[in-house]
């Protein structure tokens, strides 16, 4: 998978975030709000242009539904695995959003630092998720 840019400076901005005061916080949250909200619509339209290029039946078997009996093991392991890391970085997002939000509220740097650390590591998990997708497309 090549690097995305959107997700290296979210990363970056996320990194850089993790040293700012409750001043900067509160000027920099729209910036901060934007470029996650791109790396997320830029992971999530990769992911889905994969999606896009696998057979049938590992469409099927990631969806949890069956098109027919005769799909493989090897198929329904790839799709599983994919599934779990994907849900897996979904929840990270919804969990650093919501530390986010707890952080603004409280006007809470700590809380604000740790949900950085949310977003970088669903991020992770994100490109991990399309890793194994990229691999499930290759096996077509």
């Amino acid at each position: 998978m090549e690097k995305l840019k959107e997700v290296v400076e979210a990363r970056a901005l996320m990194t850089e975030a993790t040293d700012w005061s409750v001043m900067k916080w509160l000027t920099e949250k729209k910036r901060v709000r934007k470029v996650a909200d791109a790396a997320n619509a830029t992971l999530d339209r990769v992911e889905g242009e994969l999606h896009s290029a696998w057979g049938a039946d590992l469409k099927a078997a990631y969806e949890g539904r069956s098109i027919s009996n005769k799909v493989s093991a090897e198929v329904e392991r790839l799709a599983k695995g994919i599934r779990e890391t994907h849900d897996a970085a979904i929840a990270a997002r919804m969990d650093a959003e919501a530390t986010f939000d707890k952080a603004e509220r409280r006007l809470s740097t700590s809380l604000a630092r740790e949900g950085c650390h949310k977003a970088i590591a669903g991020w992770d998990l994100h490109e991990e998720a399309i890793r194994k997708a990229e691999v499930a497309a290759a096996k077509k």
